[in-house]
């Protein structure tokens, strides 16, 4: 490459780098001390970068539904793709009609130990609608809630669509469409709601001293609880745990999706564990938020490596699947404390995660439970070891700690098995075997993903 090249590469690279800044917080060029003139008052500048980080984050937050979609597409068989793909943007406008209708009421407002408002809908402040009617003089009652209430409404929704779709790929390929939606507004309605309010919402764990960053345990473990317990009330796959004790293989159907999907995952991880932080007007969050998103990285590496180390042992082979997995294992347990300033904490946490993730999908192999994606093993497990950790390394205290893990696990499991034990005798939760032989994309929906296939039924012996 000549220098001429290099040169305007570089210069081209600049030019567009000074755009998207000035675009993004044209603020800052701007603002002053605080004593008005040209720019904005510091106020109301930290007011508008503390609401832009929150639509940002929250928008990438939102990009990691596309790497679930990802990710237990390519898991699944080919015959049930489709299926997959209708249940997770479900899953998005169920969680985000829930949310606005019921669930962040029970979370935020009015919270007292254990629960929130039951009041329906939520909206703008009063002084932000007068704002908006023209209304100057409730500019510093706008600005001194920090941030746009919508704004925090928007974060705090996408989280919930994440904890709903932790359950999706763990009960694929079995469980009847509306059922699962059915579960789907009931756990994003009230339960995660509920289990926030404890903690994010000022509720009895943070009374506590509980501590769980960004939701190793709120958000992760919530939705593995809620998953264990529909895999147990739905049982496993037909033919997946042969009558001998062997396991029928199902490899994924497509590795470039289930990749792409946990690429996607990791880079909204970024906007899932920074904008958690939950501020950036000063330098003090620009930092700190600088040392969650390189910890955040540095973990899921870490998991990647380690996972791949034990994989051979386990499973007699490099690993693809454990690797990836391993990944998200290592995003996890540091969800929990990524705050840490000691770097190499993260490296060791994201690491143990890998492991135990990789010893936990042959674990539940072992006692018969049929987890397709490996949901349970990266976010339950891990949930419960990143939580645990930050009393390691991040100054919580291990016996709190214990009691949140222990009793989110207690509501969300029981709560999730007689929800999921409803529904299954009111409506039934799974398919009928000739639809889970054919395929639910062929079976409920009536289309073919890859329709230049031939479409060959499995065959079933008789021991499976």
């Amino acid at each position: 490459m000549t220098s001429i090249r290099k040169r305007g590469l570089k210069a081209a690279s600049t030019a567009l780098l000074a755009a998207v800044f000035l675009v993004a917080v044209p603020a800052v060029a701007l603002a002053d001390e605080g004593q008005g003139g040209a720019g904005l008052p510091r106020e109301e500048l930290q007011f508008v970068l503390n609401t832009f980080a929150f639509l940002i984050w929250g928008a990438l937050v939102m990009w990691m539904c596309a790497g679930f979609t990802m990710l237990e597409s390519g898991a699944v068989r080919t015959k049930n793709a489709s299926m997959i793909c209708l249940k997770n943007i479900g899953i998005y406008s169920i969680a985000g009609l829930a949310y606005f209708f019921i669930g962040y009421n029970l979370m935020y407002v009015d919270v007292g130990s254990v629960i929130g408002s039951f009041q329906f809908m939520y909206g703008p402040s009063d002084a932000e609608i007068a704002l908006l009617d023209g209304a100057a003089d409730s500019l510093a009652d706008v600005v001194g809630n920090g941030y746009s209430v919508m704004s925090d409404w928007f974060f705090q929704m996408v989280f919930v669509a994440t904890a709903a779709s932790i359950v999706s790929g763990a009960i694929a390929e079995r469980i009847k469409m509306w059922a699962f939606f059915a579960f789907t507004l009931v756990l994003t309605a009230f339960i995660y709601p509920i289990v926030g309010s404890w903690y994010w919402g000022g509720g009895w764990l943070a009374e506590e001293g509980f501590v769980d960053f960004a939701g190793s345990t709120i958000v992760h473990s919530t939705g593995g609880w809620a998953a264990l317990a529909g895999v147990l009330i739905i049982g496993p796959r037909l033919g997946k745990f042969r009558r001998d004790g062997s396991v029928k293989a199902t490899p994924p159907s497509n590795v470039l999706l289930v990749t792409l999907g946990v690429l996607i995952l990791w880079l909204g991880w970024f906007g899932f564990n920074g904008g958690s932080q939950l501020a950036l007007g000063s330098a003090a969050d620009a930092v700190a938020m600088s040392n969650v998103l390189v910890n955040t990285n540095l973990a899921a590496a870490a998991g990647v490596v380690a996972a791949l180390a034990v994989s051979r042992p386990i499973f007699g082979r490099m690993d693809l699947f454990a690797g990836l997995n391993g990944a998200l294992a290592g995003l996890v347990s540091i969800t929990a404390a990524p705050d840490l300033t000691e770097h190499w904490w993260s490296v060791i946490i994201g690491a143990i995660g890998g492991v135990i993730c990789t010893l936990a999908i042959r674990g539940l192999e072992k006692i018969k439970i049929d987890d397709v994606v490996g949901a349970i093993p990266a976010h339950l497990v891990c949930g419960i070891w990143g939580t645990l950790a930050a009393s390691i390394a991040g100054g919580a205290r291990f016996h709190v700690q214990l009691i949140g893990i222990l009793a989110v696990g207690a509501f969300t499991f029981v709560t999730s098995l007689i929800v999921w034990k409803l529904l299954d005798m009111a409506m039934g939760l799974r398919v009928s075997a000739e639809a889970e032989r054919l395929g639910q994309e062929t079976a409920e929906l009536g289309i073919e993903t890859y329709p230049e296939f031939v479409l060959m039924p499995e065959e079933f012996g008789d021991d499976d």
